[in-house]
């Protein structure tokens, strides 16, 4: 007889095991998932999703047991997306994407490829497997099918191989484009062919360039040939056109142009001219759209170079993708330089293409990068080139993002305009705004805001303000920015307390020399601020001649005349005194106070 505690004890051991899954094999563990899933026995269910998980399954084995019950794993996809029970809809999740990397070991496993091509020379029935097996390898399956069809030894599965090339479908058009580069006019052609049987237009430019630029008569033809099959009307259009629009379709994420969604990189194909052979990168999908608009610019500009819109565009897409902050991918290489660099060497025109495009998007990296490009590199003129119907970095000056304002502000400010236009008080606007910006105005924005670039704006806004004063700029009203300015002489930050008072010796306003004169006489400021405050005055003097009060004089007189004032403030004050010209009784006093008698 079993005792009571015994068997308390069994039937706990049970439902621990139906619970867990333990010591059950893989295929009982996902079969038992599926079905208390299918019956709503939640709890059963997420012990067996957690007994798959933990047994560290091979993801091959896991994918094979996923094809072998379709109806099973289509339920276990609305399971993850549609689950009221959060936990399961998780495990499921992470069930699937074990499954997902058994589907990709699956599909690019080279061993598995090579003998799936093989087969295609075999039975009609496995011909028709290996065909399926292809295309679900994919993209993958390409180079190893163009390397056996240039083997002379492999010349009886030629045919086979042919016949299967187009079925790969969509996924083998961007190796196949790549591979346009052979020197094996053989497997050119067929590769030729293969792309107008697939169909799609993303071939186009790469066959228009073909009939444009291939030396062989041949090969013009075919491609003729195979544009008329995808697309009739494209054989009117210039390549440089077709490879410009491809690359918009991919700078805006076009779906038809994705990447497969079975691992968590993407593939950039490239032909090897010493191996004769494809070679890929893999890259990371965050910015794997914006490389290939990079590469299809550079096509376009490979099939007409004076086409300048592409150069606007592969700027708009390198700043695109430095926007991810993700490394550039290896085949950059050590010396590629960043998109700044050349932005910069490539000049306004196409800068205002590229900052064009990006008001129009509203992305802001891209604007950026732009703007802070043509800060270097323009002129007033060039600065503000008309794009269109619009001046792109005048339209910058109300862009949705602070900083792409503070640096069309600031650019248009170091340019030193010279000819007036209506956004010029947005300049001033924008100027005073950066320079009061700290780290504490961020709000919301902390992921583009931080203290760091918030001083960084606000000292370049401060440096372009002075450079406008100093010039006596007439188009950008630097009144307008005064009363921030004046605040900016109270600021924490001791160099733009320095430059504010600078900046105020050339604005013609009581105001302004009062607030450089309040700095100067401020013992709680550092001693060279308050020395370089009455070297601001002095300008403003000059310039100005005397705006202050009678008290403010009598303190300045004050300092001057007492020997306990540090002798380098003592005679800045006195140059300061000396530059209001007033009247010769303070003077005619203070000789007097130091005559002996």
């Amino acid at each position: 007889m079993f005792s009571k505690k015994t068997v308390i004890l069994a039937l706990a051991t049970a439902l621990f095991v139906v619970s867990t899954g333990i010591g059950q094999s893989l295929e009982e563990n996902w079969n038992d998932f599926l079905h208390y899933t299918q019956i709503g026995r939640f709890d059963l269910a997420k012990g067996y999703a957690q007994a798959i998980l933990e047994s560290e399954p091979n993801p091959l084995e896991l994918f094979d047991l996923s094809q072998t019950n379709p109806t099973g794993f289509s339920f276990l996809l609305r399971v993850n997306e549609f689950s009221s029970d959060a936990e399961l809809a998780e495990l499921a999740g992470k069930v699937l994407a074990v499954i997902e990397r058994g589907r990709f070991i699956r599909r690019s496993e080279p061993k598995i490829i090579v003998e799936e091509i093989k087969r295609l020379s075999g039975t009609e029935r496995g011909k028709l497997t290996a065909v399926k097996r292809l295309k679900d390898a994919g993209e993958y399956a390409i180079p190893f099918m163009l390397d056996a069809m240039a083997d002379d030894s492999r010349a009886d599965e030629l045919q086979s191989i042919i016949w299967a090339l187009p079925q790969i479908g969509r996924p083998a058009i961007r190796p196949l484009v790549a591979a346009l580069q052979t020197e094996n006019a053989g497997v050119k052609a067929e590769i030729i062919r293969a792309l107008g049987k697939i169909g799609y237009p993303q071939s186009l430019s790469y066959l228009k360039y073909i009939v444009e630029k291939d030396s062989s008569g041949e090969f013009k033809g075919l491609a003729a040939v195979s544009i008329r099959e995808i697309d009739p009307a494209a054989a009117q259009v210039p390549a440089v056109e077709l490879f410009f629009r491809l690359a918009e379709s991919y700078y805006y994420h076009s779906q038809s142009l994705a990447p497969a969604e079975d691992a968590d990189f993407a593939n950039i194909w490239f032909w090897d001219s010493q191996s004769q052979r494809l070679t890929r990168e893999e890259v990371d999908k965050a910015y794997f759209n914006e490389l290939m608009a990079m590469r299809c610019c550079e096509w376009a500009l490979r099939a007409d170079p004076g086409f300048g819109y592409a150069i606007g565009l592969w700027l708009a897409a390198f700043f695109k993708a430095e926007s991810t902050d993700i490394e550039m991918p290896a085949y950059f290489g050590d010396k590629h330089a960043n998109a700044l660099v050349y932005a910069t060497t490539a000049g306004p025109e196409y800068l205002h293409q590229a900052l064009a495009r990006a008001i129009k998007d509203r992305n802001a990296d891209v604007a950026l990068g732009a703007v802070e490009a043509l800060a270097v590199t323009a002129g007033e003129k060039s600065l503000l080139y008309p794009f269109g119907p619009e001046q792109p970095l005048l339209a910058a000056l109300t862009f949705d993002d602070r900083a792409v304002r503070y640096s069309a502000a600031i650019a248009i400010a170091l340019a030193g305009p010279q000819q007036s236009f209506t956004e010029s008080k947005l300049v001033a606007a924008n100027l005073a705004e950066a320079l009061g910006q700290t780290a504490e105005q961020a709000g919301e924005d902390t992921q583009r805001w931080s203290g760091e670039l918030a001083d960084s704006y606000a000292y370049r806004a401060a440096e372009a303000m002075f450079k406008l004063a100093q010039t006596r700029n007439r188009v950008v009203d630097l009144s307008l920015a005064q009363s921030a300015v004046i605040t900016a002489t109270n600021d924490r930050r001791r160099d733009i307390r320095i430059i504010a008072g600078q900046i105020l010796a050339h604005l013609n306003s009581p105001d302004a020399q009062r607030a450089i004169a309040a700095v100067a006489l401020d013992s709680g400021n550092e001693l060279d601020v308050r020395i370089l405050a009455f070297n601001s005055l002095a300008t403003s003097a000059k310039i100005n001649a005397n705006m202050l009060a009678e008290d403010t004089l009598d303190e300045i007189y004050a300092l001057i005349s007492s020997d306990e004032t540090d002798p380098g403030l003592r005679s800045s004050a006195a140059a300061a005194y000396g530059a209001l010209n007033l009247p010769s009784q303070k003077v005619k006093d203070l000789i007097l106070d130091q005559a002996k008698r």
